[in-house]
């Protein structure tokens, strides 16, 4: 009972974090560097989970999704920062992008705190449900937000590849029940 109060906590903690911010309304008028540093520190929110995971987890399953995780997730944010290099852009912190830190800070601590298939479990749900709720917030707020047509197309492709993410952590979370 514990264990299934903590991964709903955990779960619903980081979904309302990316759906509840005010900068992801749709009215909200996100700059590129806004919205560049938000896709940024989500990627880093799900590449520090996955390191977690790979130190606590016994479970195979378990250490090659994070190992993936961390792989893409890690690949993407060099892409972006690369971009923004290149476009001579300074990603700039906001709401969204604190509001998600913030909240990643008290998952890690939950997450820490268990152990064995508690955490396995807890882990993966808590993927499937942040993936659910950022691939959601690229395709209602970010890519339809973002000006500058290189970074719309890169988080067109993140898209793409969290959505396979998330399909995989889905197909996950009923193996580690």
């Amino acid at each position: 009972m514990l264990r299934n109060t903590l991964i709903v906590g955990i779960v619903a903690a980081m979904a309302s974090a990316v759906a509840a911010c005010p900068a992801l309304a749709q009215d909200a008028a996100l700059t590129d560097p806004q919205i560049a540093h938000i896709a940024y520190t989500a990627g880093q929110i799900d590449i520090e989970a996955a390191q977690l995971a790979l130190k606590k987890t016994g479970n195979a399953d378990v250490r090659a999704f994070a190992e993936l995780m961390a792989r893409d997730h890690a690949a993407v944010n060099d892409q972006a920062l690369a971009l923004v290099k290149r476009l001579n852009v300074t990603p700039e912190e906001n709401d969204t992008s604190a509001a998600l830190a913030k909240q990643a800070t008290e998952t890690t601590a939950r997450l820490e705190a268990l152990s064995g298939a508690e955490f396995d479990h807890a882990y993966v749900e808590n993927e499937v449900g942040y993936h659910r709720s950022v691939n959601d917030a690229l395709r209602n707020a970010l890519i339809p937000g973002a000006h500058n047509a290189e970074l719309k197309a890169l988080l067109e492709t993140g898209l793409t590849l969290f959505q396979e993410h998330q399909a995989h952590a889905e197909h996950l979370a009923d193996m580690v029940k």
